[in-house]
């Protein structure tokens, strides 16, 4: 990709916006050799042997996927971290990203210089880098999109479809903090104390992708995903593609502290927790007779696991209270329209 694509081809491009993507944007793409350096009109990515791609693409828009308040660098952080959690979830290792960017006209460069330090930060992390993209001026609001580019042993992806009646659903992590941690940035935790309170913000802004787990999945997992959308509505996404139903036991769904605070505090935030989403952990599928198989996983993707319920014969996705009737759950999971 040239720098000519990185910047934009709009009649407000200048010469000092030109400067400003070399300076803070190629710098991103140093340690990629497929970026060839962001002097062509394209990355060149060639495969492993033995090995197939995965692609995902995400987008972020002011005022709907973050608030115009967060930081730039946590904005470019997560914005990474949900395409790599993707990955996470079909069981691949990064290969690189490509980046799309829609800057307002009145958008400092500060700003921009911020954004990127932020990816520079995760880059390192997570061992990815900047392949190519675009950037292009805009009346707003906002808005980004990543496209994050993964390996996985052929034939060997994760998917929704391979789960089988009588499986166990295991998730990672903690589930509800990330639409918690949303509510609090919000003003609408007012009783929670302080530390918890920004726990469950960082958690929301910052999520964990779990890449070490995917890896450790593949092979073992009959269906994997994350959670975006909310426990119930993509475990949802799993009996649909699996053609089955599922229950799920609410006294084992694995809370931190902070939201079991949160939950005692009002109860109606139950809801919240299942079906608000931002988590972005992984839930998947196992054989009942793999249970033992659990210890090593968690050792090995580095991040507790706990088996929340198994896959039925039917249809949809139940929620089973201690006193063994379903819940009721009004909303399912986030809408996208």
């Amino acid at each position: 990709m040239n720098l000519t694509d990185m910047a934009g081809t709009g009649r407000n491009t200048n010469e000092g916006e030109f400067a400003l993507i070399d300076r803070v944007l190629k710098p991103l793409a140093a340690d990629t050799p497929a970026a060839l350096g962001l002097t062509d009109d394209a990355a060149v990515l060639t495969p492993a042997k033995g090995k197939d791609l995965v692609l995902t693409k995400d987008a972020m828009v002011a005022g709907v996927h973050f608030r115009e308040a967060d930081l730039p660098g946590d904005i470019a952080r997560k914005l990474l971290r949900v395409n790599l959690s993707d990955l996470a979830a079909m069981g691949a290792t990064p290969v690189g990203y490509l980046l799309a960017t829609f800057w307002p006209e009145d958008l400092p460069h500060t700003w921009i210089t911020d954004f990127a330090e932020g990816l520079a930060e995760d880059q390192e992390e997570f061992d990815v880098g900047l392949l190519g993209g675009d950037t292009v001026r805009t009346s707003g609001p906002l808005s980004l999109s990543l496209t994050a580019i993964g390996s996985v042993a052929e034939g060997k992806a994760l998917r929704r479809n391979g789960a089988g009646d009588g499986d166990l659903i295991v998730v990672s992590g903690t589930i509800g903090d990330g639409a918690l941690g949303l509510r609090a940035l919000n003003g609408q935790l007012p009783d929670i104390d302080p530390t918890s309170e920004e726990y469950l913000e960082d958690r929301y802004q910052l999520p964990e992708p779990r890449m070490a787990l995917g890896r450790a999945l593949v092979g073992k997992a009959t269906s994997c995903i994350d959670i975006s959308d909310g426990l119930i509505a993509d475990i949802g996404h799993i009996t649909e593609e699996s053609g089955l139903g599922a229950v799920i036991e609410w006294e084992k769904v694995p809370l931190s502290e902070a939201a079991q605070a949160a939950v005692q505090s009002e109860p109606d935030l139950i809801a919240t927790v299942l079906t608000g989403g931002d988590d972005y952990e992984l839930a998947f599928t196992l054989p009942a007779e793999r249970r033992d198989d659990l210890v090593k996983l968690a050792k090995e993707g580095g991040v507790p696991l706990t088996i929340i319920g198994e896959m039925v014969a039917g249809e949809g996705v139940r929620v089973r209270q201690a006193d063994g009737n379903d819940m009721p759950l009004s909303v399912r999971g986030w809408q996208h329209f």
